[in-house]
């Protein structure tokens, strides 16, 4: 049996970009490629921590979604239940948006959004307080996505995607939307 390691003792952190609300980050993974693919380390928690996430992840979700055009948000959970949120796609492509619903907060109401394809292997993470949501680029596009809190119904809150305060540009007039995303309030 032959055995090749490309992996060097000295593995480099995940590349880190901050975006433009405060604690979001898009994060990248060494990949090491070779002839059967390539490997990667997504999750690693002392990485992590020396990146600043300290958040420890209890649960992941896994999202199948099969038509392109799906959005799925805006949601949030109302504190001391708030989700920090690792998210990566999978299969397909996705543009994911985080939205600033502190009323409290210096960047009260704005918002970003990152495109996260497959192929590309980035990962979003979102601290706690930020509503989140996502639309579909592709069909048969797979979501998972590590939370530090489980699911508390009676906190669960939910702005609607096409809120005129944030006028978050999704790329997308008239999307597929859950009865309950349907039934969102406004940010105002």
């Amino acid at each position: 049996m032959i055995l090749r390691g490309t992996m060097s003792s000295q593995k480099p952190l995940p590349t880190v970009v901050r975006l433009s609300l405060p604690g979001v980050m898009l994060l990248e993974t060494k990949r090491w490629p070779d002839e059967r693919g390539w490997f990667t380390e997504s999750w690693q928690a002392d990485d992590f921590t020396t990146i600043g996430i300290n958040d420890r992840f209890i649960q992941d979700n896994l999202v199948m979604n099969e038509k392109t055009g799906i959005l799925r948000g805006l949601h949030w959970q109302a504190a001391p239940y708030g989700q920090a949120k690792l998210i990566r796609c999978l299969t397909g492509e996705i543009l994911d948006v985080v939205a600033d619903v502190n009323p409290k907060s210096p960047t009260y109401g704005q918002w970003v959004a990152v495109s996260l394809k497959a192929e590309e292997g980035k990962t979003l993470y979102i601290p706690e307080s930020y509503a989140h949501g996502y639309v579909t680029k592709s069909e048969k596009t797979l979501v998972l996505y590590k939370v530090n809190k489980g699911r508390e119904p009676n906190a669960e809150r939910g702005i609607r995607w096409d809120d005129p305060t944030l006028g978050i540009d999704w790329g997308i007039k008239d999307p597929i939307l859950s009865e309950k995303d349907q039934r969102a309030s406004y940010l105002k």
